[in-house]
């Protein structure tokens, strides 16, 4: 009876805590497969939740000072916002290297130096703005609007927490990343982009546009690693906005690539397992004797990333392995 207790306490904050790694995962899983190696995702999903934000927060404060706030528009006014903004995260990702032929690694680093600043930036000048002595922003009407659970989420016992109790985008995040796996493996568009990013020059000897499927899948990567952000903003973090709150997020989630192997249903799991043992030291007894134990386990999401990376390496079947141009910049002149 405990352990089933405990079950239904830690397997929803599990969850809740695993969904912005199911939105990075799947987006980075996407740029992935195209042959970008994107390491500015936590930098992305840093300016989706703080682009979200602004047009929360504007809204909510016109919307609640006249008495017209409506829970349609608090929900699409952000969302729309943080879509918005992880695009133009992606264009520039793309434009500096498929375009320009920067080098991937360098400007996937950049990009998540710059969307931190530039998160924190507009993040202070909102709270400046709202005029609070607190130093984060506080939504509470747009996250209660985020918040709603599906109907029976409180009448229908065990079930209904362990499965209605969540929020739209989180079911959202499982139905995008079954939609990725079905497309890379049923669709031609799928072939195509998994094409990409094994061999570019003969995908390009068989009229693909290469150009065409790396600024595709990275901006719609992009842009489902922005709504982790802003999932994290008004759904984990209750509307709550403070700087440099993410924490290393964005970082588990390209991480969770190799622990998925490059598979966005294995993502699903993945995210939340690694949700799981995000959390689990907060489940020790608070004692002296404990804190160094707590400190162990919150490596553990890293250890079994390291453990999983090299048995990975080790195995010879290919599909197991990244894609074969993976952070290579294509040029058509040596194909």
């Amino acid at each position: 009876m405990i352990i089933f207790r405990f079950l239904l306490t830690f397997i929803p904050r599990a969850i809740v805590q695993g969904i912005p790694l199911i939105f990075g995962c799947t987006g980075e899983i996407l740029t992935e497969k195209s042959g970008n190696l994107n390491l500015g995702i936590p930098g992305v999903m840093y300016v989706g939740g703080i682009f979200g934000v602004i047009g929360a927060f504007f809204y909510e404060s016109a919307a609640v000072a006249n008495g017209t706030f409506n829970n349609f528009l608090a929900i699409l006014i952000p969302l729309v916002c943080c879509l918005i903004g992880s695009l133009l995260m992606g264009l520039l990702y793309c434009f500096l290297t498929v375009t320009l032929r920067s080098n991937q690694n360098v400007t996937g680093l950049a990009m998540t130096t710059f969307g931190v600043g530039f998160g924190n930036f507009f993040g202070g000048s909102l709270i400046k703005l709202s005029n609070s002595n607190m130093t984060s922003v506080v939504l509470s009407e747009t996250s209660k609007a985020y918040k709603t659970t599906l109907p029976g989420a409180t009448t229908t016992g065990a079930f209904g927490t362990l499965f209605l109790s969540y929020s739209f985008l989180a079911y959202a995040a499982i139905i995008i990343t079954l939609i990725c796996a079905y497309i890379f493996k049923k669709s031609r568009t799928g072939l195509h982009l998994i094409a990409v990013g094994e061999s570019p020059a003969t995908a390009d000897a068989a009229g693909i546009n290469i150009t065409k499927y790396k600024y595709m899948a990275t901006c719609i990567g992009c842009m489902i690693a922005g709504l982790g952000g802003l999932y994290y903003v008004m759904d984990y973090a209750c509307g709550v906005w403070s700087n440099d709150a993410f924490g290393d997020r964005g970082w588990l989630a390209i991480a969770l690539v190799i622990f998925a192997i490059w598979r966005p249903g294995r993502g699903i799991w993945s995210s939340i397992l690694f949700g799981g043992l995000y959390i689990l030291y907060l489940y020790l007894p608070a004692n002296m004797e404990t804190m160094y134990l707590k400190e162990l386990y919150k490596m553990i999401p890293y250890v079994i990333t390291v453990v999983v990376l090299v048995i990975t390496s080790m195995r010879n079947k290919r599909e197991d392995q990244p894609p074969e141009a993976l952070g290579l910049a294509y040029f058509r002149e040596e194909r």
